[in-house]
C-alpha cells in the first residue's frame, strides 16, 4: 500500500478570521466609494443644468472643484476595490457574466471620466460655459452606476465561457488577507499623494490592482503545479 499523501495544513482560525474582516473591509470601502461616486455625478449634474442657461459661473467652478477633489478620487477607489475583489476572490473577473459586464462599464466610465468629462470640465471652467453633452455625460455616468448596483444585487447571466472547463465550474483561489489590506490603504495613501501633488494621482490605487493580478496569476500557477504533481505521483503509485 503506497504511503498516503500528506495534506497540507489548512489556516487557523484566526487567519481565516483575518482574511474575513479584510475582504468585508475592502467591500465596505467599495460600496462607501461607489455611493459617493455616484453621489457626486449627480451632484455635478445638478450644478450644469442651470450653468447650461449661462446665469450661474459659479456652479461651473464648484462643479470643477467637485470633479478633482472628490469625484475622481471615489471614481478611483470604487474602480481599484472592485478590480481587487473580483481578482482576489473567487468571482473573478471573467467568470461570471454580470462581474464581466460591471468590469467593462466601469472601464469605460474610468476613461471617459479622466480623458473626456473631466477635459470638458477644465474647459468649461476656463471659458465658463457649459456643452450640453456634458451634462448628458454626467446624468449617463450616474445612471451606469445604478445599473451597476443592480448587477451586483441580481447577478444575472449565470457563468460565462471561461466560468467552465470540461462541463465542470472554474473555481478560482482566494487572495491573502494582506492582499485586500493594500486595497483599503490605497485609497488613503492616495489622497495624501494627491495633496503632495495638487491634482488627483491613483498610483496606490493601480499599484493594488496589480498586486492582486500578480498574485492570482501566481496562485494559479501553483495550484496548478500541485494537481500536476498529484497526477504523477498518482499514475507512478497505481498497481501495474
Amino acid at each position: 500500500m503506497p504511503p498516503a499523501t500528506p495534506s497540507r495544513p489548512g489556516p487557523s482560525g484566526a487567519a481565516r478570521g483575518s482574511a474575513r474582516t479584510w475582504r468585508r473591509l475592502a467591500v465596505w470601502v467599495h460600496l462607501l466609494s461607489s455611493v459617493g461616486w455616484m453621489t457626486c455625478a449627480l451632484a455635478l449634474f445638478a450644478l450644469l443644468v442651470p450653468a447650461l442657461r449661462g446665469g450661474a459661473p459659479w456652479a461651473v467652478e464648484a462643479a470643477h472643484h467637485l470633479d478633482t477633489r472628490l469625484l475622481a478620487p471615489l471614481a478611483n477607489t470604487s474602480g481599484a476595490t472592485g478590480l481587487v475583489l473580483s481578482l482576489g476572490t473567487a468571482w473573478g473577473l471573467a467568470v461570471h457574466r454580470w462581474v464581466l459586464t460591471k468590469l467593462v462599464i466601469t472601464l469605460v466610465q474610468l476613461y471617459l471620466g479622466i480623458f473626456v468629462l473631466s477635459r470638458a470640465l477644465d474647459t468649461a471652467a476656463d471659458t465658463l460655459r457649459v456643452s450640453p453633452a456634458l451634462v448628458v455625460g454626467t446624468a449617463l455616468m450616474a445612471g451606469a452606476i445604478a445599473v451597476q448596483a443592480w448587477l451586483s444585487v441580481a447577478k444575472p447571466g449565470g457563468r460565462t465561457r471561461w466560468g467552465t472547463r470540461g462541463g465542470r465550474p472554474v473555481t478560482l483561489p482566494t487572495a491573502p488577507p494582506w492582499v485586500f489590506a493594500v486595497v483599503v490603504a490605497a485609497p488613503v495613501a492616495d489622497v495624501a499623494l494627491s495633496l503632495l501633488l495638487g491634482f488627483p494621482s491613483p498610483l496606490c490605487s493601480i499599484a493594488a490592482v496589480v498586486v492582486g493580478a500578480v498574485v492570482r496569476r501566481r496562485s494559479l500557477r501553483r495550484r496548478s503545479l500541485r494537481r500536476r504533481t498529484l497526477r504523477r505521483t498518482r499514475r507512478g503509485s497505481a498497481p501495474a
